[in-house]
Order: structure tokens, then sequence, then C-alpha cells
């Protein structure tokens, strides 16, 4: 059975580990730059552009894995993309920062159901 010290880390012997201590200020301060990074906006009281958020960057990740692919993996590089576009839209319709952030979110709804119905008939 494997010992545990005060911090919570496991014991063996095998490996040397850093304490969770150690580990938890360099995450906190890696979210709080992606938090200051997300928080980016253009122009600051209306914003039109903003930082692409996780559903945005799955997308475009998606998207270029599935132009670099063949077969299945294509398909699913594929599908990943429409998905996460489809949340990214539905966040934007329903919980958008302003109404223009709104109506980007139904253009890119009506937008990737009419490709998705596309990549489905071919």
């Amino acid at each position: 059975m494997e010992a545990s010290d005060p911090s919570g880390d496991v014991i063996d012997g095998s490996e040397p580990t850093v304490p969770r201590t150690a580990q938890r200020p360099a995450l906190q301060s890696l979210r709080s730059r992606y938090r200051w990074l997300t928080g980016l906006t253009w122009p600051r009281r209306y914003p039109l552009i903003q930082f692409p958020n996780e559903p945005l960057i799955l997308a475009f990740l998606g998207g270029q894995a599935a132009a670099r692919l063949h077969g299945l993996p294509h398909d699913d590089a594929l599908a990943v993309s429409y998905l996460a576009m489809t949340v990214w839209a539905y966040e934007e319709l329903f919980h958008g920062v302003n109404r223009f952030r709104n109506l980007l979110g139904l253009v890119y709804v009506f937008s990737t159901g009419i490709h998705l119905a596309s990549a489905i008939h071919h």
C-alpha cells in the first residue's frame, strides 16, 4: 500500500513528485492569464471583437484537423468542428454580451446548419 504525506502526494519512492502546493500557483497564474486574454475586447464599451472562447478554438482546431485528414478521422474532426461551432453560436445567440453578438450567433446557427446539411447530403 502506498503512503501519503500531509500535502496529499503519494510517496512510493519511484519518482520525485512536485508538491501540490507548488503546482497551484502556476496553475492559478495560467488561469488568470487566460481570463485576462479572453477578456480582451474591441471596442471596450460595445464588444464587436473578442478573443475566441473554448468552443470557437475547438471548432477552428477541428476544422484545421479535418482539412489535413482523410477517411474516418476527417469525418470525426469535421463532426467536432460542427458541434463546437454550434455550441459557440448557441452561446452567442442566447448569452452574447450585446445585440451584435446575439445576431452573430443567429447567423452562425443558420450557417452551421446549412453546412451540416450539405455535408450530410454528400
